[in-house]
């Protein structure tokens, strides 16, 4: 795909429309995310804690594509978001694999969100210099422990 601002806007939508099938299987999948999370970590989150948050998580993403397109950004917040979903695959992955089971976002995250996140950060590699490249990267990583975080603590 050529790398001009339509297939770059084109792609930036491809994250909320994923997040959306990523929720829908930790929301339905096997005994759903808040019940899982409580059972392996002992954390409580209710359904609706959990929906708001995720919900404020799609406004997040959708509010960023649309102020990177604006300011002239979308390839950094692309590596970014790519990181963050690469991220999240891999450590309903990695979860799974350890407790030996199906962990809800299982699917979604190995079969979407780990190809998508790897074909974003090759994609644009090379559309920025390396330093701010991995910076993105950087950025991407501490998202992600942040979300963490925010889950262990049930979403306080």
């Amino acid at each position: 795909m050529p790398d001009n601002s339509s297939s770059v806007t084109l792609w930036s939508w491809l994250f909320p429309l994923t997040y959306i099938i990523h929720i829908g299987e930790e929301f339905y999948g096997g005994e759903g995310y808040p019940a899982y999370l409580k059972r392996l970590r002992g954390v409580e989150m209710s359904s609706t804690k959990f929906l708001v948050g995720q919900a404020i998580g799609l406004a997040l993403i959708v509010v960023g594509i649309l102020i990177a397109r604006r300011l002239s950004f979308p390839r950094q917040l692309l590596v970014i978001l790519g990181t963050v979903v690469l991220i999240n695959g891999l450590s309903h992955l990695v979860t799974s694999s350890y407790y030996h089971e199906y962990g809800p976002g299982l699917i979604s995250g190995v079969l979407i969100w780990i190809p998508f996140g790897l074909a974003t950060l090759i994609r644009f590699k090379n559309s920025m210099r390396s330093g701010r490249y991995w910076l993105y990267i950087v950025i991407g990583v501490g998202i992600n422990a942040a979300i963490a975080l925010m889950t262990l603590k049930g979403g306080n």
